[in-house]
């Protein structure tokens, strides 16, 4: 991953960088964090490394992540146009959204630990109702006797993607007419997370008793991916004209330009 991430910087513009919707925002909404690095700006350069190494078609991503995928699909093609000559080197992968490709943090913005608002799959049941008390609500709703409008309420967005149809349209009618207030409204979309995240955290114990059942997991998909990844970067170099073993030197041919041009210049 890491030679191909430094393969791809070298041909990757530093314009198609400083266009990614996400650094921006970041770098306007995190301000106590030194971003003026190129480990930032160049984490999407890493991101498409991670992805045209397996040869990816498809790329399972949220709503703010679909730029990083344009940007890999970029990135392929410029490769292809440079290096695939001989050979079609990378696909251009297309991202793959769910019904509910963003999901809102407490503080209505996207969930992202970077932000500090977001709801742990590991939170246990109190840690997540506390939160969700906190999170901001529709700001038209300054009274309990003001009606809300759950399509622009974040803790809204929670339930149509949590709760189930019933809860949904008690939500929808409740909110709009001001007959339930945003507590309830909260304490509904806590026990829909609750049901959903428990199952998981009593299975995530018996990880937990025992890591070394997860590190075996991570080791037996690490060799897969080994497998995929050595076979990409084989291709990588052969289209590049590099190897990891020795080679008798090439005769100057079209394909080595750099040999070519060289030659010119000493004639």
């Amino acid at each position: 991953h890491a030679e191909l991430h430094l393969l791809l910087s070298m041909i990757t513009p530093l314009g198609w960088l400083e266009r990614v919707p996400t650094y921006k925002e970041q770098r306007e909404n995190i301000k106590e964090k030194d971003l003026g690095t190129y480990g930032f700006l160049g984490y999407p350069v890493l991101q498409s490394a991670d992805i045209l190494i397996y040869k990816a078609d498809f790329v399972p991503v949220g709503e703010d992540q679909v730029p990083h995928v344009e940007l890999t699909r970029e990135i392929a093609r410029r490769f292809n146009l440079f290096y695939g000559k001989r050979t079609y080197v990378f696909p251009e992968p297309q991202p793959l959204l769910t019904p509910a490709a963003k999901l809102p943090g407490t503080d209505g913005r996207k969930m992202s630990k970077s932000y500090g608002n977001t709801i742990m799959l590991t939170d246990p049941e109190p840690v997540v109702r506390q939160k969700l008390k906190t999170m901001v609500t529709d700001p038209a709703r300054v009274r309990r006797s003001d009606p809300g409008n759950p399509d622009v309420c974040p803790v809204g967005d929670l339930h149509k993607i949590f709760s189930d149809r019933a809860t949904i349209t008690k939500v929808d009618e409740g909110c709009r007419s001001a007959a339930i207030g945003c507590i309830e409204c909260k304490s509904w979309a806590a026990d829909a997370l609750v049901n959903i995240i428990k199952p998981m955290q009593d299975r995530r114990k018996k990880y937990e008793q025992n890591p070394r059942l997860a590190w075996d997991i991570l080791e037996a998909g690490a060799a897969r991916a080994r497998k995929v990844s050595g076979t990409t970067m084989d291709t990588v170099r052969d289209a590049m004209n590099m190897s990891l073993d020795y080679e008798p030197p090439r005769q100057d041919t079209d394909d080595n330009p750099v040999a070519t041009t060289a030659n010119k210049k000493n004639a």
